[in-house]
């Protein structure tokens, strides 16, 4: 054979055996779901691949070897026909920092590559054919709709066609559909492969891998210590430390060790049943009194939310206090006496305030220069725990824990909804909590209350002061309501 027709040979070899190309070309031995992946796509029958992965095993440099595969192939033993890709993510940033660089890796790696397509900051084409040979980046608008989203895959038609979507657990179900479009043209081959962590109990990654089980492919990536199948890149120490510390049962564990869905019932907070179980609990005081008493404060951010100031020790929660502040009004004063009044009345050891906005800068000010210090909690702030998203999501899903592992809650009609109401997902493999605006939206209020609660979760449950000599004979209530004019039902403000 002449050069041409050897030439010839190895890509129509590559083209039918696509880890030839990963191992002889880019000298790289593939994972055991990097082979699956790549002989997957190489079959005709095969037109859709899902990847369900744990986290960080290498999925997308398979999705980059896939295309880079894709385009030289068909783009070289097919000089009259056109050969495209479409690739997104769940945003522009994610695939400007995966994807797209991870072409351009492996291209580097590679002097026939390298002569033969070249990368650019929004394509990887074919040299002698830029126009007919190409794989491009596809992004939409941040706050695009999921009409935006879909249209911005529209449009891409070729005798060969693939489109690749990393990190699909995320992206919104419209974007497949408009993928799958392609799949409908006669004559034309088709590919579409997607990858993502199941973050997500909704979308694509989700639907392939349940309602459309049958019309896809799906490799599921794992670093379960205890599957041979598992992936080499995931540490195993680092599997077992997940495992050990959280339970193999645990969603962050599935998520992110197992590459497994959580739960569906993950998107509920808590359950009507459950809130209301933890209202008609009434427990001794021996049952909490051993606890710090806790002050959990929610201040309004102005217009009609309220300021909740909320007592617990321990597994009991007591009756709250609501106020309304007017705007041109000693707002901050107010909340810092209300706040005072109750740790000098309960003798409260630690008071948490929601310093994200509203009145509490002037209250937290307030209450310092008077010499009684306020623990500033931040909701947005990063969480203590590396799996929420952030301290409110840490905080909401420990006061959840709470309720369903025995605490007690005040009678109160109102945190009925504003407790059941929340919900949360994963988002890259973490716990998110629904935006505030979000659930007051379907609320119809601000969930004031629950924010003030779930504030007393902000450090970890802690033992009471010495305080024996105070709860003597004669001083009893203050092992119970707040306010000791009241009952646990009633209200201790007044």
């Amino acid at each position: 054979m002449n050069d041409f027709q050897k030439a010839r040979a190895v890509l129509e070899r590559w083209m039918r055996d696509p880890v030839a190309m990963v191992v002889e070309e880019l000298g790289v031995e593939p994972d055991l779901f990097q082979v699956d992946l790549l002989r997957s796509y190489a079959r005709p029958d095969i037109n859709r691949i899902a990847l369900k992965s744990c986290k960080g095993p290498g999925k997308t440099a398979g999705l980059a070897w896939c295309a880079l595969n894709f385009l030289v192939t068909r783009g070289l033993l097919f000089p009259d026909k056109n050969t495209k890709i479409g690739a997104t993510s769940i945003t522009g940033d994610n695939i400007d920092a995966n994807l797209w660089p991870e072409m351009d890796k492996w291209i580097q790696r590679s002097e026939f590559l390298k002569g033969t397509l070249r990368w650019t900051a929004s394509k990887v084409f074919l040299k002698t054919r830029p126009t007919q040979v190409f794989a491009e980046r596809r992004t939409w608008a941040k706050r695009a709709n999921a009409e935006e989203q879909a249209d911005a895959l529209a449009g891409l038609h070729a005798d060969f066609v693939m489109f690749l979507l990393d990190e699909s657990g995320g992206i919104a179900q419209a974007v497949m559909v408009t993928a799958e479009a392609v799949l409908a043209t006669e004559g034309q081959q088709a590919k579409i492969i997607q990858a993502g962590n199941p973050t997500h109990v909704t979308g694509p990654l989700h639907r392939a891998c349940t309602q459309d089980r049958d019309l896809w492919h799906v490799i599921t990536i794992t670093g379960d210590p205890d599957n041979p199948r598992r992936s080499k890149r995931i540490s195993l120490q680092w599997a077992r430390d997940q495992i050990r510390q959280y339970g193999r049962d645990n969603p962050w564990v599935l998520v992110n060790v197992f590459g497994e869905f959580p739960p569906a019932s993950i998107d509920a907070l808590l359950g009507v049943e459950e809130v209301e179980a933890a209202m008609a609990r009434h427990l001794t005081p021996d049952r909490y009194n051993w606890a710090q008493k806790r002050l959990g404060i929610d201040v309004a951010r102005f217009g009609d939310d309220l300021t909740v100031i909320f007592p617990r020790q321990g597994r009991a929660a007591f009756r709250p206090r609501a106020m309304r502040h007017a705007r041109n009004s000693a707002a901050s004063v107010d909340i810092a006496t209300a706040i005072i009044r109750a740790k000098t009345s309960w003798l409260s050891e630690v008071e948490f305030i929601d310093a994200t906005g509203g009145w509490a800068a002037g209250a937290r000010d307030v209450m310092l220069d008077g010499g009684y210090p306020v623990h500033e909690v931040q909701f947005a702030a990063p969480a203590l725990d590396q799996r929420y998203k952030n301290r409110r999501a840490e905080m909401w899903l420990g006061m959840a824990k709470w309720v369903q592992n025995g605490g007690a809650l005040p009678n109160m009609p109102e945190l009925v909804p504003e407790l059941t109401v929340p919900t949360y997902t994963f988002r890259n493999g973490q716990f998110v909590l629904e935006e505030k605006e979000q659930i007051k939206e379907r609320l119809g209020r601000s969930p004031n209350y629950a924010d003030a609660l779930a504030t007393t979760f902000a450090l970890p449950e802690m033992p009471a002061a010495l305080i024996t000599s105070l709860r003597t004979s004669g001083h009893a209530e203050h092992d119970g309501d707040p306010f000791p004019s009241a009952d646990r039902d009633g209200d201790p403000w007044k």
